[in-house]
């Protein structure tokens, strides 16, 4: 029972929660660790440029406390190496946001296997495996009241056919929700909830091409809000998986598309 105005303002703060956020230097990445930086959680963020880390970092330190860890997310060595440092500076961490990512996008008949990879290897591996490597710090942070959250970055891409031949793209992020509500149900024992935001058409290095290509409002034609995805919408999404007010929230996909993926 909510007995007053503060407790119900309290089911949204995230203030002294321990956040790493993975590619968090740019794009959705960044805009979720500035919200929870501005938020009063202390945050880590890693990305592959040890220097584009370190500035992003930096910039964010403006608004609260911001710490870089440059990792390549690629690999299980780096992952287990991202883990141990964590370990070596946190005795816990409330909240991992897996977001590094990467997209390939080719022709089906030039399609290379190297590709194939590096995004499977990023979007799917990194997750599972960093999650393996830093289970003993969310389980230290987890209580049944306010379990540790895993929130995973999506796509609505995963459940709708993109009209690019980003094939290896499409196919790893339905593998990043079907992985997500597996390990919801394998880690609610363990009081982690793992909850996964799928992202509509953002603002990011990602879409930048498609952007100059086609136009804005050639865009968001289809998205029933006519508008891109903002820097708050992701931050708020993320923000609430992570606080008391999703206590009871697990293996969710929450979409946040205005409605593009979803209504049409």
């Amino acid at each position: 029972m909510l007995e007053s105005n503060d407790e119900i303002q309290g089911l949204f703060g995230v203030a002294g929660k321990v956040v790493l956020v993975t590619g968090g230097s740019r794009g959705i990445g960044y805009a979720i660790a500035e919200g929870f930086v501005k938020a009063g959680a202390r945050v880590y963020i890693c990305s592959r440029k040890e220097a584009d880390c370190e500035a992003a970092a930096e910039q964010l330190s403006a608004y609260g406390e911001c710490h870089p860890i440059p990792a390549d997310l690629s690999t299980v060595e780096a992952c287990q190496a991202l883990a141990r440092e964590l370990g070596d500076r946190e005795n816990k961490i409330d909240v991992l946001v897996n977001n590094a990512g990467a997209l390939w996008a080719e022709a089906l008949a030039d399609y290379p296997e190297s590709g194939w990879d590096k995004v499977f290897d990023l979007n799917v591996k990194g997750p599972f495996f960093l999650i393996k490597a830093l289970l003993p710090l969310l389980e230290a942070a987890a209580s049944p009241r306010d379990p540790a959250r895993i929130i995973n970055i999506g796509s609505i891409d995963a459940y709708h056919v993109p009209k690019h031949e980003t094939y290896a793209y499409s196919s790893s992020k339905a593998a990043v929700h079907q992985l997500s509500r597996h390990l919801a149900w394998q880690l609610a024992s363990s009081h982690v909830t793992v909850n996964v935001i799928a992202p509509g058409l953002f603002r990011s290095k990602m879409l930048q091409g498609t952007l100059e290509s086609r136009g804005e409002a050639a865009l968001v034609e289809h998205v029933p809000l006519k508008r891109l995805a903002e820097s708050s919408d992701l931050a708020g999404a993320a923000i609430y998986l992570a606080s008391r007010a999703s206590s009871f929230v697990t293996g969710m996909i929450l979409t946040v598309d205005g409605g593009h993926a979803t209504t049409l």
